[in-house]
């Protein structure tokens, strides 16, 4: 593995270069880079409190075979996931590497959003509180805070709920209504967001989480109707904040914490 963020540069003081994804040489490094970065999403999910019993899942495709993603195993908690922990599975469902059972909601929803969405590397998915509870409006987020302007323009609303996602057609219908944006909200169910880095679907998802809960907060301020940000300036923002490198930079603090404190997740 190359890291570009080490590289030397020529007359610029090592200090001001900002870091950047790294590139990979093989694809099994590049493999067992996402699949850590994959354990460390839900070891952050479990710490946030975005788990709910067996439901939730992220996701991340393979590197070497498109047609696969790693996902994690059905009914095992967050808290515990490791890297070695994951498993792969094709678009026809079958577990290619790994001995435990897939969420079948966890393939009905990303095997059909993989596909939709080839420049996807990543999806991530829970049933975390202030998400579903904001979902139950169905109604996308309004620009109220800097944060809340990632998506601005940049996220749908699945206006269905129709229980459990068990059917490939329902799959088919949420990777319409994301479309070629980076996240979605299933009404009366939660959040979906994806990324070109798993670092990137994992933070947009604890990023969207929070701004959720501050819609919600403004809400149940009775009788003081909120500010809204310009459209033109959150537009503005949302290029500033919302960029695919944005979201995988603003992950790397969470990262380096994560693994400060949980080490066993890179096994």
């Amino acid at each position: 593995m190359t890291d570009v963020a080490n590289r030397p540069e020529t007359e610029v003081d090592p200090t001001t270069v900002m870091p950047t994804p790294p590139v990979f040489d093989t694809f099994e490094e590049e493999r067992q880079h996402r699949k850590q970065r994959l354990a460390a999403a839900f070891r952050l999910f479990g710490r946030f409190g975005f788990d709910e019993g067996v439901a939730g899942h992220i996701t991340a495709r393979d590197p070497e075979f498109p047609d696969r993603f790693w996902v994690n195993p059905f009914c095992m908690n967050f808290k515990q996931i490791k890297a070695s922990d994951l498993l792969c599975v094709d678009h026809d469902g079958k577990v290619v590497i790994g001995d435990r059972p897939v969420n079948a909601a966890a393939f009905a929803i990303h095997s059909r959003v993989h596909l939709a969405r080839p420049d996807v590397i990543a999806a991530a998915h829970s049933h975390s509180v202030y998400g579903k509870a904001w979902s139950a409006f169905r109604r996308e987020l309004q620009p109220l805070t800097q944060d809340s302007c990632a998506f601005y323009n940049d996220h749908a609303v699945f206006d269905d709920y129709t229980g459990v996602v068990l059917d490939l057609d329902e799959g088919d219908r949420i990777g319409t209504a994301l479309g070629d944006r980076k996240a979605v909200i299933l009404s009366n169910h939660g959040n979906l967001t994806v990324g070109h880095t798993v670092d990137e679907a994992a933070y947009w998802f604890i990023t969207m989480e929070r701004s959720c809960q501050a819609q919600l907060q403004v809400a149940a301020a009775s009788g003081i109707d909120p500010v809204l940000i310009d459209p033109d300036m959150a537009a503005k923002t949302g290029k500033q904040v919302g960029s695919n490198y944005g979201g995988w930079l603003n992950f790397q603090p969470l990262w380096d914490w994560i693994v400060a404190e949980e080490p066993d997740l890179l096994d």
